[in-house]
């Protein structure tokens, strides 16, 4: 395989004098044996996505490494100095379980303080909501965590946070960008002043425990009739779940000890992603060992939470994102509404791929649903535009909610507990999670989801991608499953047009590369390439009334029949 010129120019930058010699005999061996990793390594830079910088750690520009890490680091130190050039600077930084977050986690912590930056850097892997809650604590200008969520083992990333404890938006965001590309490796500086870093644990741990505590219990009643099996998935929420739950009431925890351990292999799941259900196997039969009421388990830097729940036959289910975030929404405008705290003024979060039923809900109530861009930094993004409208709570479909505003970020710690608040509430009912539920469906329409992620890898993998967004815009289809298109929206274009009419009108939400086909029957499919995977994923919604909660496994089967309809038109059958 022949190198291409533009990648031997980059090699040739790495193989200077900048660069360790390790780091130099790595690509020399690559060189020589395998040309095609040598050009995956090297064909692009890694940049920030919808959740901030991740990839496959090794040596190389398209890799995760000390070098690609410490530019960012030091691209980011410029833009705070000049961002706050009268301020003392500090940051804050965590990292999770990963293989070399560790490692990588106190380069970028030497990187800060050989620019002068003041560092409070944990001093072992802690959950990313905590890290979020530690920018605000500490009073700190920004914060980092060294995570690659629920990705493959040989994945890492870099997430940064800004003041307000959410995740770097614009303008920061760009500025930031900006700065990192403006300079050189040979820019970097690694010598660090040991004096400015402090290791924190304890102080923060307690804080952000009993602001989890306070946050996340509603005085629910049947705790000491309440099962819990938790699963940390080899990640970090070991380090304080099992005690918020504790401090809440919750006695009856079982928590599965084979993945208790943080392990970067994640040796007893395929994928550490609670999204997917054999995550959950150990678990699942762990309670029914124990006779749970509820399995909780959390993806390895504790951001998103997977539950299942017994349906009306007493088997265990894993309900999706959707059905987590409306049920924990639900509950809190119910106790906001209760409290006498509902004005008008009040808004709840979602993205614009989840679940239509977030607002249904909002209108119901009586308060705002927002809808942002996938990711949580939006949702941190509409509180701190909006301070004149306090923040109930909020999701997005994959596994996350945060509950009210003192952490900016999914937070899987908080919510586990709301949820058993929920759970334990309801049992005590005599009902269940599962019934509540389908009352919802009854109540607010039934609404059903599906996501489909195709992966796609390498270059060839990104090309693909591209083609199939390229075809969706530029060949739009007039049916989906027999049900004319009413409505595209693209975001990337931000131009929404009426499909019926031809009336386009601007669309208000930041540029992305997202396409939203609406149609006749209420169906929603969304299109989007991942930003932090080598994946395209396609978001089904459909949803019609279901009467009775009796009339629901019928209306589901339904349902289904018309999202498999959908896959099969489109082709984007896994």
């Amino acid at each position: 395989m022949q190198i291409e010129e533009n990648i031997l120019k980059k090699v040739n930058e790495w193989l200077s004098p900048a660069f360790d010699d390790a780091t130099k005999e790595n690509i020399k061996e690559m060189m020589e044996a395998s040309p095609k990793e040598l050009t995956e390594a090297f064909y692009k830079d890694l940049e920030f996505g919808t959740g901030g910088m991740r990839g496959i750690m090794g040596t190389g520009s398209n890799r995760i490494n000390r070098y690609t890490l410490g530019k960012n680091t030091q691209g980011l130190s410029n833009y705070l100095k000049k961002a706050y050039p009268d301020e003392h600077l500090k940051v804050a930084i965590a990292y999770d379980c990963r293989h070399n977050s560790d490692t990588l986690a106190r380069v970028v912590a030497e990187v800060f303080s050989a620019n002068g930056i003041k560092v409070f850097l944990f001093s072992a892997l802690r959950p990313t909501p905590e890290l979020s809650f530690a920018v605000k604590y500490l009073g700190c200008h920004c914060g980092i965590v060294l995570t690659a969520s629920h990705n493959p083992p040989e994945y890492n990333g870099y997430k940064v946070y800004w003041t307000d404890g959410g995740q770097i938006v614009p303008p920061q965001d760009t500025g930031i960008v900006a700065e990192i590309n403006s300079i050189s490796f040979e820019d970097i500086r690694f010598t660090p002043k040991n004096e400015l870093i402090t290791y924190v644990d304890k102080d923060v741990d307690e804080a952000f425990i009993s602001a989890s505590v306070k946050n996340g219990s509603f005085n629910a009643r049947g705790k000491d009739n309440f099962r819990i099996v938790f699963t940390s998935l080899h990640g970090t929420s070991i380090t304080t779940l099992p005690e918020v739950l504790k401090r809440a009431g919750y006695e009856n925890v079982y928590i599965v000890e084979e993945q208790a351990t943080p392990d970067g292999d994640f040796p007893t799941v395929k994928s550490p992603n609670p999204e997917e259900p054999e995550a959950l196997t150990i678990a699942m039969q762990k309670a029914e060992e124990t006779g749970a009421d509820m399995v909780i388990g959390t993806d390895p830097d504790s951001d998103r939470l997977g539950i299942a729940v017994r349906n009306r036959e007493g088997k265990l289910m894993l309900l999706n994102g959707n059905q987590t975030m409306v049920l924990m929404t639900k509950f809190l405008l119910d106790q906001w509404k209760n409290d006498g705290r509902i004005t008008g003024k009040e808004f709840i979060g979602s993205t614009i791929v989840s679940t239509p039923m977030m607002h249904k809900l909002a209108e119901a109530y009586g308060v705002e649903c927002k809808a942002g861009l996938t990711g949580f930094k939006w949702i941190a993004k509409m509180i701190k535009d909006h301070p004149e409208q306090p923040f109930i709570g909020g999701g997005e479909e994959s596994f996350g909610f945060m509950v009210g505003d003192f952490v900016r970020d999914k937070d899987a710690v908080t919510a586990s507990l709301l949820a058993c608040e929920i759970a334990s509430e309801a049992k005590a009912e005599g009902s269940t999670l599962y019934e509540k539920l389908l009352q919802m469906y009854v109540d607010f329409g039934f609404y059903k989801e599906h996501l489909v992620s195709l992966v796609k890898k390498g270059m060839e993998g990104a090309e693909e991608i591209r083609q199939i967004m390229t075809d969706l815009r530029n060949k739009p289809l007039e049916t989906i499953n027999k049900s004319r298109v009413t409505r595209i929206e693209d975001y990337q274009s931000s131009v929404a047009r009426n499909m019926i009419t031809g009336e386009e009108e601007p669309i208000a939400i930041p540029k992305s590369n997202v396409l939203i086909y609406y149609t006749e029957d209420g169906s929603k499919i969304a299109a989007r390439p991942s930003g932090t995977e080598p994946k395209i994923k396609f978001y089904v919604s459909v949803n019609t009334n279901l009467p009775s909660a009796d009339r629901f496994e019928k209306t589901e089967r339904e349902l289904q029949q018309r999202i498999e309809n959908i896959i099969l038109e489109l082709g984007i059958g896994a």
